[in-house]
């Protein structure tokens, strides 16, 4: 029985959110606190308030978020297609495909074919073996702006996350349909195989006009906080149509970023967009702990004969050996540097956003007991990628090179004419002012507020020239 009880539906729903955000800021205190990543906190919040443990969010107002996982993984696509600029692509378009098509290829089959001497039923090890292809952009993108890195191999790993979103979605499509085809006892065709591939292709297609559209909104760039409204109206109404076609909007909302960034330029909107996303992202992650049965990992399910949590470690273990193997191969094929050949797998290993939103949308086609195990499989599996993923990476930044121990490269230029010392002490000064600027206005939100502040400026320089008028 749920701590609500005979409330009504309205009230329920309200105090459950309050209580989703209360708690997933609560949990970012204690992560931060233990130096765990916050994702971690958030998905264990949702286990805590969960039927699991205290049963404070009733299993009608769970069920009623189904479509949280398609609104948060086009915030995180929206993200991601700000890196796919036409003059970095023809730099390194090909190679970068290359790599991502090989770490994906060689992630999904080292899982794939571990899982299949355990006698796991068909569609589930088909679905989870093209989970296995995606990366958690968002705790790449992290670690590289915490260490500042820079270099050919943070370009090399921001384009090949970005296209590894690309071809693990197709990858993903294309294994659900064919799982539901087996699961259903048809035989399948061509014609059902390639279907998703069509279908992906055309979202990709609708998601380049709403780049267009987009941008002919943002022309005026006076609009304030109407640009974050603009933004909002287009990015759901897509989801609505992906949903329409039963199809994750990641690699639509992909293409749509992809467009705007490269005809309008414009930096400002995604960090608008980042600063208002953090509540989107937390009910997600809270949400997907609620739906998390901790019980089921030591429990044999439908999905074969062995427990869920023999199955989870197999997918940690060769996930990580195909990341790494496929990136080294791609990377050798293409010429890399031995710095980036040798340490680009290490940085390919988080896994969490997409993979749970995907996981989410697949257990929710699925359904029964296989997409249940599924889903339960996904999230133990992001909650453990959550401590290892940060961690590689961060080592990988920095046994390639693109992280530098010299405090010259992070403070270049002092007055000329200083001893040795009056230079270090001068760099120290410096870097401990940018800390204190950094902590007390962060980008986004400064953008966030320039964009608030017009909104009230234009008025008043309306009023002010009508003044003048008369």
């Amino acid at each position: 029985m749920s701590f609500f009880g005979d409330f009504s539906t309205a009230s329920a729903i309200i105090i459950s959110i309050s209580l989703m955000l209360f708690g997933g800021y609560i949990s970012t205190r204690i992560t931060s606190w233990l130096h765990l990543p916050a994702v971690t906190g958030y998905i264990c919040c949702g286990i805590l308030l969960g039927s699991f443990c205290l049963d404070l969010i009733p299993a009608n107002v769970i069920g009623g978020m189904d479509f949280l996982p398609d609104i948060a993984v086009a915030f995180i696509a929206f993200s991601t297609g700000q890196f796919f600029r036409i003059n970095i692509l023809k730099r390194n378009g090909a190679k970068v495909i290359l790599i991502a098509f090989l770490e994906t290829f060689l992630a999904s089959a080292c899982v794939f074919v571990a899982l299949s001497f355990l006698g796991i039923s068909t569609p589930f090890k088909i679905v989870l073996s093209a989970l296995a292809a995606a990366t958690a952009p968002a705790s790449t993108m992290m670690t590289i702006r915490q260490t500042h890195a820079k270099g050919d191999f943070v370009d090399t790993l921001l384009q090949t996350v970005a296209v590894d979103e690309i071809i693990g979605l197709i990858e993903f499509s294309v294994a659900v349909t064919v799982a539901l085809s087996l699961g259903g006892g048809r035989q399948l065709n061509f014609t059902e195989i390639f279907s998703p591939v069509l279908k992906n292709l055309l979202i990709l297609f609708v998601g380049g006009i709403y780049g267009c559209l987009l941008q002919l909104f943002m022309l005026n760039k006076n609009d304030g906080d109407n640009r974050l409204i603009i933004c909002l109206a287009t990015l759901i109404s897509f989801c609505g149509i992906c949903s329409l076609l039963d199809l994750s909007p990641l690699l639509g909302v992909m293409m749509m970023s992809t467009v705007y960034i490269n005809l309008s330029n414009d930096d400002n909107l995604y960090k608008q967009m980042n600063y208002f996303s953090p509540p989107i992202m937390v009910l997600f992650f809270v949400r997907s702990g609620l739906s998390f049965d901790l019980g089921s990992l030591l429990n044999v399910s439908s999905s074969g004969e062995m427990p869920l949590l023999l199955i989870c470690g197999l997918y940690i273990i060769f996930r990580a050996v195909g990341k790494y193997g496929g990136a080294w191969l791609g990377c050798s094929l293409t010429g890399k540097k031995p710095n980036v050949r040798n340490y680009l797998g290490l940085a390919l290993f988080s896994q969490a956003s997409v993979a749970i939103g995907l996981g989410t949308i697949a257990a929710r086609s699925l359904g029964g007991e296989i997409g249940h195990a599924l889903q339960t499989v996904v999230m133990t599996t992001s909650i453990i990628y959550e401590f290892i993923g940060p961690v590689s990476a961060k080592l990988s930044l920095s046994l390639s090179g693109a992280v530098s121990n010299k405090i010259e490269d992070v403070v270049p230029e002092v007055e000329e004419g200083m001893t040795s010392v009056e230079e270090l002490i001068e760099r120290i000064r410096i870097i401990h002012e940018m800390n204190e600027k950094n902590d007390l206005v962060k980008e986004q939100e400064k953008v966030f507020t320039e964009a608030a502040d017009e909104l009230y400026r234009i008025p008043a320089i309306s009023r002010n020239m009508r003044r003048r008028n008369r």
